[in-house]
């Protein structure tokens, strides 16, 4: 099998599915070097591209009840003082 995979410091992002082994499983890989191809530059993309992009990324944080205390507690952390208030 030949699968193709990019290097990111020590891990191998691999960028095919591959369906045989399953999680845990000890491989050997055979390196070869792909020189890297000078690419077009990419367009920049629409406002509406850009949105759609920030969704999907902030989607993930869905149905997940616990950001809130999680987000509250950072947020005292880095506020420990209380809120000014004046009485006048």
């Amino acid at each position: 099998m030949k699968v193709i995979g990019i290097k990111c410091c020590q891990n191998i992002e691999i960028l095919e599915q591959i369906n045989n082994p399953p999680d845990g499983t000890e491989i050997i890989l055979d390196l070869d070097f792909i020189e890297k191809q000078i690419s077009e530059p990419q367009l920049s993309l629409t406002e509406e591209e850009k949105s759609a992009k920030l969704n999907k990324l902030f989607g993930i944080c869905e149905n997940q009840p616990d950001l809130t205390e999680i987000f509250a507690e950072i947020d005292q952390q880095r506020h420990p003082y209380p809120a000014f208030t004046a009485d006048y």
